[in-house]
């Protein structure tokens, strides 16, 4: 699939987003663990999502799909049976490293794999661990990479300090502390999104937090059945709301975005561009709060970002970057070695796209460096299978001159169905 984009004129009115990704993998796992059937309503049902959907019913677990939500039927923290076949988490990072954790400490084998994609993601950073838990799991290329094993076994807690903050790192170990006798802790460099944390607390496990430190007391009986309601993902929101500062003339409102402040990086970084964003309707919904978002065209400057933001906006990067070349000055963005090792080489990928427009960014090892404003121009696109990246060349496509032609849209499934018909409503003429 190919999109074909040109320079749009003022988008105006309101865009609904899906929900969020990471909290609809969670609330998948946890139902299943839970004592009595769970009602998911606006789930994401996106490729990487229905990954963690399929596992669980070849682990078991009845789920029933339907328009608006799904009907998870839970099976308790001792119900899950072994798989007859090879787990597949397609391409999902998150399917894998969170269901590896909650696999270590059931009584039975089972192997996940994936595409190629997927088997070229570095897992030691939750192998280490979990061996440490006294897990029995091993991958290839000296445990580095997938296809995992995993043979159950009995786990004790540990006091992790993990080389990197990783939401995906920390829920793996939160998730078999879970299963383990003792105290699990896990202290991460900065303070990663707590999505687990919440909707651990939110069933029953209480889970005290410090700092960038989380902690747990296992092995837990059982968790809570409860309900939820997904608030749509704000990594989602972040191309319709730089899209809405970059188009002149542009207003537009985001609708029931969640706003978790772990997730609020990019926020914060535009805001340190001088941009005005604009929260209404605040309200918290199951332990999560959100909020409608408001933005406009506006004049940018530069910024240096790093440090404890990354974690916070990891998913945004690609897009702040599209941000960073129409601001004033220069704009630095530090510590984001992380994206070398996503769907693509992101780093990379950023400044190859970019660069093609007639950006202007330079790399580093863990950098981007990027100088504004610059007009930007079309060219032909390739996302590497990247739907972020797909997504972010959508968007520049919109402010470039000339013809822009994106290859590989079908990725884009894998976390925002629904983005190109939503781009059409919004600019049309613009994109086809």
């Amino acid at each position: 699939m190919n999109l074909h984009v040109v320079r749009s004129r003022a988008l105006t009115g309101e865009v609904g987003v899906p929900g969020d990704k990471s909290i609809t993998h969670r609330a998948l796992l946890l139902g299943a663990l839970s004592s009595s059937n769970v009602y998911i309503r606006n789930y994401l049902d996106s490729a990487d999502c229905l990954a963690t959907l399929g596992c669980l019913r070849a682990l078991g677990v009845q789920i029933a799909r339907r328009q608006a939500e799904v009907v998870v039927h839970g099976r308790g923290m001792h119900g899950w049976r072994e798989p007859a076949d090879v787990l597949d988490c397609i391409r999902s990072g998150t399917t894998m490293r969170l269901l590896s954790g909650l696999l270590a400490g059931q009584p039975f084998m089972s192997v996940l794999s994936g595409r190629a994609q997927l088997r070229a993601r570095p897992m030691s950073r939750i192998i280490m661990p979990l061996q440490q838990m006294g897990a029995h799991i091993s991958g290839r290329a000296a445990n580095r990479l997938p296809p995992l094993c995993i043979q159950g076994s009995k786990l004790s807690g540990i006091h992790y300090r993990s080389p990197i903050a990783s939401a995906q790192v920390s829920s793996s170990i939160l998730l078999a502390g879970l299963y383990a006798e003792g105290i699990t802790t896990i202290i991460e460099p900065e303070r990663s999104r707590d999505h687990t944390v919440r909707m651990l607390r939110a069933r029953g496990v209480p889970v005290a937090v410090e700092g960038a430190s989380q902690s747990l007391v296992g092995p837990v009986a059982s968790l809570d059945a409860l309900d939820v309601c997904i608030p749509g993902d704000i990594s989602s929101a972040a191309f319709f709301l730089v899209a809405g500062l970059l188009v002149p003339g542009s207003s537009l409102g985001l609708k029931s975005v969640g706003v978790n402040p772990t997730r609020t990086g990019l926020l914060d970084a535009l805001q340190g561009m001088g941009v005005q964003i604009v929260l209404q309707n605040e309200r918290d919904e199951g332990g999560e709060p959100v909020a409608d978002i408001l933005v406009h065209h506006q004049d940018l400057h530069g910024v240096t970002v790093g440090g404890s933001m990354i974690p916070r906006m990891i998913d945004e990067i690609p897009i702040l970057a599209l941000a960073a070349t129409q601001a004033e000055g220069e704009t630095i963005i530090r510590d984001v070695g992380e994206l070398r090792v996503k769907e693509t080489d992101r780093i990379a990928t950023i400044v190859g796209v970019l660069r093609a427009m007639g950006a202007r960014i330079e790399a580093s090892e863990d950098s981007l460096i990027i100088q504004g404003p610059t007009p930007l121009h079309g060219a032909f696109i390739n996302s590497e299978g990247d739907h972020r990246i797909a997504m972010m060349a959508a968007v520049a496509g919109l402010i470039a001159a000339g013809d822009t032609f994106v290859s590989h849209l079908e990725r884009i499934q894998d976390s925002f169905p629904g983005f190109v018909p939503k781009l059409v409503a919004l600019a049309p003429g613009a994109v086809q």
